[in-house]
């Protein structure tokens, strides 16, 4: 399916490389005016520069962290100066934090919503005036499917997805009579720099680190960021015009839950 997202404007967070990385290039490729938003500048630069190569519309950087409530006014003014509007709207900054229930602290819950709750609500709060205004709109919350089955061991990411995934329940209905569509996407075990980051840290090779994870999926491999990619530009697009407040397992059969 050829999917065209000419004249749309979007915001992708955590897009400076891994699946947000892929989100970024698809909807470049398509046509989408596109702000890639994250942290480090170096890696945000040569992001810029790659995806803008492979555009069909413009492609700009913003160095934030979205946890900060004034650093997200500042993301979405800059993408509003920069493209006039926001059409589409990605929330898919976050890291994956997992420790025994006793030993998390205030703090550390509390960093978690930031990042990877109240970012989303904060960017959605300043895209939903003008999305309502133009009847057209979408939001996709980039979440993992633990939201829908949290294991031991896997808070504070688990709860906080899961309360991500609430968000969207009620976004959805309330931005359906205004053409405003909104949707999550569950991150099951995709190809990402946190992988990388892992293996190194058990101290095994790369291959198989992944070729153990992948015997528990029954497609027998773990997922490229390019097909998670693929599912979220067709969610933006009028192709999926009725589908909105769904939460769709990105992860080869993985989760328990459908």
């Amino acid at each position: 399916m050829d999917i065209r997202l000419n004249g749309r404007a979007a915001i992708v967070t955590g897009s400076s490389k891994g699946i947000g990385y892929a989100i970024a290039t698809r909807f470049a490729q398509s046509g989408a005016d596109v702000a890639i938003v994250a942290r480090g500048r170096e890696v945000l630069d040569k992001a810029v520069k790659e995806v803008g190569a492979q555009a069909k519309g413009r492609v700009i950087g913003i160095s934030a962290d979205v946890a900060a409530a004034a650093e997200v006014k500042r993301v979405y003014d800059e993408a509003v100066q920069a493209f006039g509007k926001v059409d589409i709207l990605v929330n898919n900054a976050g890291t994956s934090r997992n420790a025994p229930f006793e030993a998390i602290t205030d703090e550390v819950w509390h960093e978690d919503l930031e990042l990877k709750l109240f970012a989303a609500i904060r960017l959605a709060r300043l895209a939903w005036p003008g999305m309502k205004e133009r009847k057209w709109g979408r939001i996709i919350n980039v979440l993992n499917i633990g939201a829908k089955a949290p294991r031991a061991g896997s808070a504070p990411t688990t709860i906080s997805r899961a309360a991500g995934m609430a968000l969207t329940k009620v976004q959805s209905h309330e931005g359906a009579p205004h053409g405003i569509l909104v949707n999550a996407m569950l991150v099951g075990f995709i190809e990402a720099d946190q992988h990388v980051q892992r293996a190194a840290k058990e101290g095994v090779p790369l291959e198989d680190y992944v070729s153990r994870r992948a015997k528990d999926i029954p497609l027998r491999r773990i997922g490229k960021a390019e097909e998670f990619a693929n599912l979220a530009c067709f969610l933006v697009s009028d192709a999926a015009s009725y589908i909105t407040g769904t939460a769709i397992n990105v992860d080869g059969g993985h989760s328990p839950i459908v």
